[in-house]
C-alpha cells in the first residue's frame, strides 16, 4: 500500500469522498484505507485538509 493515513487525523471525511476506489472508511478514531481497493492514486492525499495522508 502507498498511502497511509496518520494519527493526525481529523475525521472529515475529505480523503473518503475523494477516493475513486472507495478504498477508504472511517476506522477508530481515525479514516483507514483498504490496501485491497486502494489504487495509489493519492487523490486522498491531495483532499486532506490536515496533511495527515503520506506515501507509506
Amino acid at each position: 500500500m502507498a498511502y497511509v493515513i496518520s494519527d493526525s487525523c481529523v475525521m472529515c471525511g475529505a480523503c473518503a469522498a475523494q477516493c475513486p476506489a472507495e478504498a477508504i472508511s472511517e476506522g477508530d478514531g481515525k479514516y483507514v484505507i483498504d490496501a485491497d481497493k486502494c489504487l495509489d492514486c493519492g487523490s486522498c492525499a491531495d483532499g486532506c485538509p490536515a496533511g495527515a495522508i503520506e506515501q507509506a
